[in-house]
C-alpha cells in the first residue's frame, strides 16, 4: 500500500509506496497504483533516463504521475489550473482506497 501526501505549498501530492518499483517496472507500478477504472483514465507513458512519466485524466483534467529512480521520488503534478482544483479530490480518491 501507498501513502500519498497533499504539499499544498508544491501543488502535487508526494506517493510513498511500500515497496519502491525499479525503473524498468514503473509502468506496471503506475498502471496498478492509478487503477480506479470509473475515475482515472490513463493516456501515456514516457521514459527518460533519469524519469518517467504517466499521463492520465481525473475529472476531466489532466495530471502527471512521476518516477524519478535516483532520488527514489514519485509525485503526482497537475497540468493546468483546472488540475489545480482537483488535486485534492484526486488525494481523497486515493485515501478511500487506503481504508
Amino acid at each position: 500500500m501507498s501513502t500519498v501526501k497533499l504539499d499544498l505549498e508544491h501543488q502535487v501530492l508526494i506517493i510513498d509506496p511500500t515497496c519502491f518499483p525499479e525503473a524498468d517496472e514503473f509502468e506496471l507500478w503506475a498502471k496498478i497504483f492509478l487503477h480506479f477504472p470509473e475515475h482515472i483514465q490513463i493516456l501515456e507513458f514516457s521514459q527518460g533516463a533519469d524519469r518517467h512519466q504517466l499521463r492520465f485524466n481525473y475529472a476531466q483534467q489532466s495530471f502527471h504521475l512521476n518516477f524519478e529512480h535516483y532520488s527514489d521520488s514519485i509525485w503526482i503534478t497537475p497540468l493546468g489550473l483546472d488540475a489545480h482544483a482537483q488535486l485534492e479530490n484526486l488525494a481523497l480518491l486515493f485515501l478511500s482506497n487506503s481504508q
